[in-house]
Formats: C-alpha cells, sequence, structure tokens
C-alpha cells in the first residue's frame, strides 16, 4: 500500500522540487557555435532551437539579416550570427539551426547558428578576465571549458535592444 502523507508534507516537498528545478535552469547554459566561435546563452534568455525552416529574403538589407522565418504560422526575423560578426554567412542546411531569442522580450527574433552544441552547466567553465567590448555591449564575459575551449556568454537581452541588431534596413 502507498505511503499517506499529509498535504502540507505534500505542498512542502512540492515547493522544494519547484526551488530546485528553478536554480538548476538559472545554471544550465545552451551552447551553441555560430561560425567560429563557441557561445553561451542563459537558458533562461534562451528559446526554443529547431532546425532551419524555409527563409523568405527580405530585400535592401545587410546581408547578415537573412530574411524571414514562419514558425507555426509567426513571422521571426532571422540574424546570421557568425555574419553579424564579421564571419563567412552560415548555410541554413545540415546542423544549422535556429534560435528563436525574442519571444520573451517580445520580439519575434531569431539567430542562425552553425549548430547547436546541447546544454551545459555554469560550474563546467572557468571564467577568462577580458575588458569589454562597448562597442557590443551584448558580448558578455569570457569562458573556458575544462578542455581549453574558449566560450562567450551572451547577453540576449543587450543584442536584442542594440541599435545595430535592430536596424538590418542597408542606407
Amino acid at each position: 500500500m502507498a505511503k499517506r502523507i499529509s498535504l502540507h508534507e505534500f505542498q512542502a516537498g512540492l515547493a522544494r522540487r519547484l526551488a530546485e528545478a528553478r536554480d538548476n535552469r538559472a545554471s544550465a547554459l545552451l551552447a551553441v557555435q555560430a561560425g567560429g566561435r563557441n557561445w553561451l546563452v542563459d537558458l533562461t534568455e534562451a528559446g526554443e532551437i529547431l532546425a532551419v525552416p524555409p527563409l523568405a529574403p527580405v530585400p535592401l538589407t545587410y546581408p547578415w539579416f537573412r530574411g524571414l522565418a514562419s514558425v507555426r504560422g509567426n513571422l521571426f526575423s532571422v540574424v546570421d550570427f557568425a555574419a553579424f560578426h564579421g564571419e563567412p554567412p552560415i548555410a541554413p542546411v545540415g546542423h544549422a539551426r535556429l534560435l528563436l531569442v525574442g519571444v520573451r522580450h517580445g520580439l519575434n527574433s531569431a539567430l542562425l547558428v552553425t549548430r547547436a552544441l546541447g546544454l551545459r552547466s555554469i560550474e563546467d567553465f572557468i571564467p577568462v578576465p577580458t575588458p569589454a567590448d562597448e562597442d557590443q555591449p551584448w558580448i558578455g564575459e569570457r569562458m573556458q571549458d575544462s578542455r581549453g575551449s574558449s566560450w562567450t556568454r551572451l547577453k540576449v537581452s543587450a543584442l536584442l535592444n542594440h541599435s545595430r541588431f535592430l536596424d538590418a534596413a542597408l542606407s
């Protein structure tokens, strides 16, 4: 026969498990590669990641603005995150993925990345002291993993609010 517990014990246990899940989510990072650079996105700021759907090009925009994608009937602007940083453009095939980053912030924006590398824990990285880049405030803390690979934390809200990111039209 199943063990009986009081409603109070059940609620206390549920509250404890929810708090633990929140703590784990806050320390989890989504690892992605865009061009030759590794990025870490806080799971609380990362949205859905999916295979690249067909992209509708938008004329008179910068080459890093890859166009619009329909995701379940909603249009998302797609930024090639490697090209945005001056690297060669990402081919939207194979391992390439769209990372929906703007939904939480009220923007339907997606980043085209070379590949998703899975979830990582913040404890797996050590910070590498680097000066802040005032021209690119979305570039966060530099990190290094146990294998010596370099990683950069992405500040999603700083990216989504930056004038360069928001103005894809050619002048």
